[in-house]
């Protein structure tokens, strides 16, 4: 039986993991894969740490694609994967790797989860976590300095000069291919529904749609 894929999106602190973790929480966890885009940054252990500060790692042109896509197509086909891991406070992989083996549930996370439209397509089920800008801020500051070693001064550089005008032009655009988005970060009411339709489709009850219903999504 292959994996049901599902797809976590939504701009950087908008609660991706959060609603990942719920899900995990209520499936099992030895029920679910995890699969972070964030690790598919290109390697640039070849440009000095000084250049590396400088690439916008917002725009899609910053990720592995080739890899990115190649892994996620062997999850899909129940292939396990050797997963990238990325030094954040350095800008580059690291030597090592996770390996990633499809159980029955598969979520690939990232900010920009569902730009390329044949990986996204691959997905089941895709779910965007919209939430505002100044609350997605307040978190990636917080993230940032305490995980990442980062300075105020740089994170909010950064926002300004990248994140923002490529959540813009590229995440919140996704948006349209989503099955549900769920509005404010996570809620109760949105995870209740979202864990009955996978518990629906791990125990062999999916329904499966007709094809026209595909670009549908809701907003809950």
């Amino acid at each position: 039986m292959k994996p049901f894929i599902i797809g976590v999106a939504g701009g950087s602190g908008s609660g991706k993991s959060t609603v990942t973790d719920q899900i995990i929480r209520a499936i099992g966890r030895e029920n679910v894969s995890v699969f972070l885009q964030d690790n598919y940054y290109l390697d640039r252990a070849s440009l000095t740490f000084e250049e590396r500060e400088k690439i916008n790692y917002d725009h899609p042109d910053a990720f592995d694609w080739k890899l990115l896509k190649k892994h996620v197509n062997d999850l899909c086909h129940g292939i396990p994967v050797e997963m990238p891991k990325y030094d954040f406070t350095q800008h580059t992989r690291t030597t090592q790797t996770k390996l990633v083996v499809p159980e029955k549930v598969v979520i690939i996370e990232g900010i920009l989860a569902f730009y390329d439209e044949a990986m996204s397509n691959q997905m089941a089920l895709r779910i965007f976590v919209d939430t505002s800008a100044d609350v997605r801020l307040m978190r990636r500051l917080k993230r940032d300095i305490h995980n990442r070693g980062r300075t105020l001064d740089n994170v909010l550089k950064q926002y300004t000069q990248y994140v923002r005008p490529m959540h813009i032009q590229f995440v919140e655009p996704t948006k349209r291919r989503a099955h549900i988005i769920i509005p404010h970060g996570s809620n109760k009411a949105a995870l209740e529904m979202i864990v009955t339709r996978i518990r629906s489709v791990i125990n062999g009850d999916q329904i499966k749609l007709d094809c026209e219903f595909e670009d549908e999504h809701t907003e809950i």
